[in-house]
């Protein structure tokens, strides 16, 4: 150990560190700004938690069209201020009817998260790889049941983004080059994301026209213009001509699923995950694990040998119905937490599956397409195999945590297979460790799972280091934007008679946003 270069790991030369949001009238967390900041504005004029995430994560995808649309499939969790957690899970859901034969496997071609692609990656990339999204009519069952303002007012920000269009900063330019290759095939996705035939420039605008259209007639007609309306006809129409077998029966036959939030008791406190698709059992498992063999105590070397063995424990019990998906790193996903004044409490957790999804965008609508037939194996007879009608599974993992006084925090996390070990180790710290969510969120962290090996934070202590490294090889990585070695978490918590929130610490646009109460 003595003989680690750290220096030499450390290609970037600066303090990865944010400022938390404090406030007694609630807090937004989301990997961009703007979100956060629409969210807040929501709280500041009245609004409630379930409004606040819902509109930051519409906003989400004017600003971070790589990681969501109106085609995104995932998980919203409502913590109540009495402690009572309930899910609304929109998960993306496989057409009625498709044909085997376009999604045959082809062995020789793998997925970007592990099993065979089918040939010509009809799963993969183009219309043949979107499912059926669930986020805009789970949005707005979350509003009806839960919400205090409309479906058109919680779009509102997103629909002035639109009109205005995408600001291209850096970070913008690295993330459509990194898919320029596929987004070059498609002319929808070609026209938005490479203008001139190449990725824009930092400080450009890319035009919405499309979307913003299709915002402001959502916004006019509610979600029902979507799934069995004239927006819907019109992204039928375009999947159709791509080859897609999602049909308007398909649109107007999805549901967002009403549940309970599966919980378990650790430390004193209770633990809230969504249902068998997410990788909530996964987590409960390490937790279990982690609580029996390592219980209370600070965050120090033993805590993260026990955390490591509870990790490999939890995904060794779930091995037979892991999809690839689950033990692949490359997936890309959002998160958006908030609090009202009231301490009730939201997550979300939203994807497109793949960086910018199929990599195709439906011209009539500007809606970019999730990529949902990746989830699932092509081969038969699978834990996972691809079948009419199914929701997908995923590694998402939104969490709610209650105690005796009702609502304690709420925590989510993009990353693919490195979300369940970061929430683990995140729940261990704000329960365990007895940490606030602001330092947890600052602290070092490792991630394990599938393989057995640790990626670690080179700013992870000597000790803590050496206690990793005698358990299993070390795979040291600095906390960077790209590649991204460790998963990309917010959190809200309680911090006396206020709430603190917390954004992913090196996504360059996350930001923690607090209500300007007149």
């Amino acid at each position: 150990m003595a003989d680690r270069n750290h220096d030499a790991l450390r290609a970037e030369r600066w303090i990865t560190r944010k400022t938390a949001g404090v406030s007694e009238f609630g807090v937004v967390t989301s990997q961009h700004y703007v979100a956060a900041e629409a969210g807040a504005a929501v709280l500041a004029a009245g609004g409630n938690a379930v409004d606040a995430a819902v509109t930051a994560a519409f906003t989400l995808q004017t600003v971070e069209p790589w990681m969501t649309s109106l085609a995104a499939c995932g998980y919203l969790m409502v913590n109540q201020p009495d402690g009572k957690v309930e899910v609304v899970e929109f998960t993306g859901r496989v057409p009625g009817h498709f044909d085997p034969e376009t999604y045959r496997p082809d062995p020789a071609i793998k997925t970007f998260i592990g099993h065979p692609a089918s040939v010509k990656e009809a799963n993969v990339k183009g219309f043949t790889a979107a499912v059926v999204p669930g986020c805009v009519r789970g949005f707005a069952t979350a509003l009806d049941r839960y919400g205090t303002i409309g479906f058109d007012r919680a779009l509102a920000p997103a629909i002035e983004r639109a009109r205005r269009g995408l600001f291209v900063d850096w970070h913008t330019t690295l993330a459509i080059a990194l898919a320029e290759g596929d987004l070059r095939e498609d002319p929808g996705a070609r026209a938005i994301f490479l203008p001139d035939g190449a990725p824009p420039e930092p400080g450009t605008w890319l035009p919405l026209n499309a979307l913003s259209e299709t915002l402001e007639q959502l916004a006019a007609s509610g979600p029902n213009a979507l799934y069995a309306g004239p927006i819907g006809e019109r992204l039928c129409a375009d999947l159709a001509h791509g080859g897609s077998p999602v049909t308007l029966d398909d649109l107007a036959a999805y549901e967002p699923l009403l549940y309970e939030a599966r919980s378990i008791r650790i430390a004193g406190k209770r633990v809230h995950v969504a249902g068998e698709t997410s990788g909530g059992q996964r987590l409960f498992d390490a937790l279990a694990h982690f609580d029996e063999h390592r219980g209370r105590g600070p965050v120090d070397a033993g805590f993260f040998a026990a955390m490591a063995d509870a990790c490999w424990d939890a995904f060794a019990a779930h091995r037979g119905r892991l999809n690839p998906a689950e033990t692949n790193p490359k997936s890309s996903t959002t998160q958006v937490n908030a609090v009202d004044r009231e301490g009730r409490m939201v997550t979300i957790t939203f994807t497109l599956l793949n960086r910018f999804g199929a990599r195709a965008l439906s011209p009539s609508t500007g809606i970019l397409l999730n990529n949902g037939m990746s989830w699932f194996d092509p081969r038969p007879e699978r834990a996972n195999s691809l079948r009419p009608g199914v929701y997908a599974p995923s590694n998402m993992c939104p969490v709610a945590i209650t105690d005796q006084n009702g609502s304690f925090a709420v925590l989510g996390a993009a990353g693919g297979n490195q979300i369940v070990p970061c929430m683990a180790q995140l729940v261990g710290m704000l329960i365990h460790a007895g940490l606030d969510v602001e330092e947890a969120l600052n602290l070092p962290r490792m991630s394990t799972g599938p393989t057995r090996d640790i990626t670690v934070d080179v700013d992870m202590p000597e000790d803590q280091l050496a206690a990793l490294e005698a358990l299993a090889p070390l795979k040291p990585f600095q906390r960077a934007v790209y590649p991204r070695p460790f998963a990309a978490p917010g959190a809200i918590g309680r911090r006396g008679k206020a709430f603190v929130g917390m954004a992913d610490t090196t996504y360059p646009a996350a930001f923690a946003a607090i209500p300007h109460m007149q």
